[in-house]
């Protein structure tokens, strides 16, 4: 878990973005990488189009370098040239080999003809040299430049893609671990609480070094060469990197908030999910005589190193989102209609849905725009525990949308299904979840007493809502206009794909034309909610694109630290579930499909309750996967049940990331503050951030799971089976 919001932002300054400007240039260069391709061919193409010369067959890849003169004869002599072969006895230029097969007679008519066939290759050569250089003009030089730097550029990235994702943990890391900014149960407060994250990352920091040393060490000696030894030494000096900066944590810890020790047992919730994970990991480890085993499997991420990478892009692209004003854009078109807040958080639910999908996993989108959900339903006159509850909620419905980077990863990762299916059936899912929570929010509106359904007249919400979605037509028409030009000018179309390229791009521009709006307008206009936002939102102060950019791309380094550690560390309870051959241990085949799906339904709901969800993903795949598929469970359905458990798995203790991410964005006092509200209250009203968002999820996952088993084996269903095909 992190500090507040608050205290980070006055930490937004020059020396903050000095540290953090390594990051925004690795960032800049995956997003080439993620381009390049694209982007190169269109250069291509437009090369030709500039510069290419049909009508003496001149393209542009002619034109690329300057051109070599030929050294052949131009204008030969035919006769002089056959007189002369035919005295010197070699009629052609043959090897010894060759010559052993040749007749002792030269041919003249045959010698001559071959002579005039090489003065005509080599008038042509002439002339095509000639045309080539004629074509090289100072607009083309400058044109390949760009063109073959950019080359230069995107294949030194592409070649080193895996020191690329190094760089980027180091730098992240290290700034997460300096700032204490990553994920616990409970954030640190006292002086205690430092310590004890300082403690255990130096710890889990020094055990992973010691690990790939020996890992180094044993690929050393093993007789295999090394294909590349500077991942090892990257590999080291991370880990390095994160014991020195959690010593100097130890010696020189920041100020405590609470001038109270706290107790130590207290304490052992503030560290790290990531230190846990690794210490423990590799005590096994080394407990069963393989030191270098942690090692092994964190380097395994670079196997899959696409997914970090724009995991990456995906919470640079949420960070700027969250910088934007589209969310109080969105809130101030809906409110004239005066919705009661179950009604309103189900629309808002709906809306989260797209950029839930677009931010890549349900987390990122809960740390992007959770705090200004919680704050927007809380001024439609929601409770703070139901804000809660939609706002660790408002990540997990969109996950199977398109271009969820989580159904990339498993189309990925599994040949049995696609990304068509998956996504397909995955608009199901959401309208299944997010209706399953309008239902259950309605019956706890009715439980408090109060008045769950409620709306304007239409004859006075209608016109204010069109005069409101005036606001918004500059940005759609700017997010239509990008799309277009991705379309039609570089030719590729917006899926889940390019998702990761483009919506960094989208956002910048974006967040560009909303802050030339946003200084013009004023902020009286921005909505009579958003001046009341505190400051643990971490939104720009300043109406300036530079503060905002500044402060997302700060945000951006927490989150990509934090989040890629994790993945790391669930590489290595990954592997140590594997080495234990736990999974072997499970039956393999059940009496029925009926009990198969149970069990993996369980089974699935307990990693998504420890695990980070891509690194979980892996897992499953290798493990999971080919057990459900041997005992008759259909590719998609389980997928589908695996997402639905995961997003469930998010919701309950002893983790619960996506309860946690909400408590860090909306803040620790709003919390503390939030469950004095419902002291003395019924048992419901005490947890309902717990058992309305884990009661919802756990409905929808029995029937995501089953359902289609019985559609599949029970004939009363077959019309219906039928229909759906």
């Amino acid at each position: 878990m992190k500090d507040t919001l608050a205290d980070k932002g006055a930490g937004h300054g020059a020396a903050s973005w000095l540290t953090t400007w390594p990051t925004v240039v690795l960032l800049v260069l995956i997003l080439i990488l993620s381009t390049g391709e694209m982007v190169h061919g269109q250069l291509l193409k437009l090369g030709d189009k500039l510069f290419g010369d049909p009508s003496h067959q001149i393209q542009y890849f002619m034109l690329r370098a300057d051109p070599v003169a030929p050294t052949c004869q131009r204008n030969m002599d035919v006769q002089a040239e056959v007189a002369r072969q035919l005295a010197a006895g070699t009629g052609s230029s043959k090897d010894d080999i060759d010559a052993m097969f040749e007749s002792s007679q030269q041919d003249p008519a045959a010698l001559r003809a071959s002579i005039e066939e090489e003065a005509k290759v080599c008038t042509a050569r002439h002339a095509i040299y000639q045309g080539i250089k004629s074509n090289i003009t100072p607009s083309l030089v400058t044109f390949r430049t760009l063109e073959t730097s950019f080359l230069g550029l995107y294949l030194l990235g592409s070649n080193n893609r895996a020191l690329i994702l190094l760089l980027l943990l180091a730098f992240t890391a290290a700034h997460a671990t300096l700032r204490h900014q990553h994920i616990s149960v409970r954030p640190p407060r006292r002086a205690h609480d430092y310590l004890a994250q300082s403690l255990s990352m130096l710890l889990a920091s020094g055990m992973l070094l010691y690990s790939f040393v020996r890992f180094y060490r044993l690929s050393m000696s093993s007789g295999v060469p090394v294909d590349a030894p500077q991942v090892y030494f990257m590999w080291m000096g991370l880990f390095a990197v994160l014991a020195l900066v959690s010593a100097w944590r130890v010696m020189r810890p920041l100020p405590a908030a609470l001038p109270e020790p706290g107790g130590w047992l207290k304490s052992l919730q503030c560290v790290p999910l990531v230190a846990w994970m690794c210490v423990i990991s590799s005590v096994y480890f080394f407990l069963e005589g393989h030191p270098s085993g942690p090692a092994i499997y964190a380097n395994k991420l670079l196997d899959f190193m696409s997914l970090p990478l724009a995991l990456a892009l995906h919470i640079w692209a949420g960070m700027l989102f969250k910088q934007s004003r589209l969310v109080i854009l969105f809130m101030n078109v809906m409110r004239p209609w005066k919705l009661s807040p179950e009604v309103l958080t189900y629309i808002i639910l709906l809306a989260a849905g797209l950029p839930t999908a677009y931010a890549g996993v349900s987390s990122v989108f809960v740390i992007a725009a959770g705090a200004l959900i919680y704050h927007e339903v809380r001024a439609a006159g929601g409770t703070s525990q139901y804000a809660l509850a939609a706002t660790a909620m408002s990540g997990s419905l969109g996950a199977v949308l398109r271009p969820s980077l989580l159904v990339v990863g498993i189309a990925a990762l599994n040949r049995q299904v696609t990304t068509t299916q998956l996504f397909y059936w995955g608009g199901f899912v959401f309208a299944l979840t997010s209706t399953m929570f309008f239902i259950a929010s309605q019956v706890s509106a009715k439980a408090r007493g109060q008045a769950s359904i409620g709306m304007a007249s239409p004859m006075v919400a209608m016109p204010a809502m069109l005069r409101e979605m005036k606001s918004v037509l500059p940005y759609v028409a700017l997010i239509g206009a990008i799309l277009l030009f991705y379309g039609q000018v570089l030719d590729t179309h917006f899926d889940e794909n390019s998702a990761a390229s483009i919506l960094p791009i989208l956002m910048l521009t974006v967040l560009v034309l909303d802050k030339a709006i946003g200084s013009r307008v004023g902020k009286e206009h921005a909505g009579p909610v958003a001046a009341s936002f505190p400051a643990s939102i971490g939104m720009a102060s300043s109406q300036d694109t530079g503060p905002a950019i500044r402060v997302a791309t700060a945000e951006t380094v927490e989150h990509v630290g934090s989040y890629i550690t994790l993945m790391v560390a669930t590489q290595l309870v990954g592997g140590m579930v594997e080495r234990s051959e736990v999974m072997g241990m499970l039956p393999q085949h059940f009496p029925n499909v009926w009990l198969a799906m149970g069990f993996l339904v369980l089974v699935k709901v307990l990693l998504g309750m420890v695990m980070e969800p891509l690194g979980a993903i892996i897992l499953v795949s290798s493990t999971l996967a080919p057990m459900a598929y041997r005992n008759g469970i259909d590719p998609v359905n389980f997928w589908m049940m695996v997402l639905v458990a995961f997003e469930l798995g998010y919701l309950l203790p002893p983790v619960a990331l996506n309860q946690l991410l909400t408590r860090q964005v909306v803040g620790e006092a709003e919390i503390e503050r939030s469950d004095r509200e419902v002291e003395g209250l019924s048992f419901y009203r005490r947890y309902e951030r717990w058992i309305l968002p884990c009661t919802v999820m756990s409905i929808s996952l029995l029937l995501v799971a089953f359902v289609p088993l019985a559609v599949q084996r029970f004939s009363i269903f077959e019309p219906i089976l039928r229909w759906w095909s």
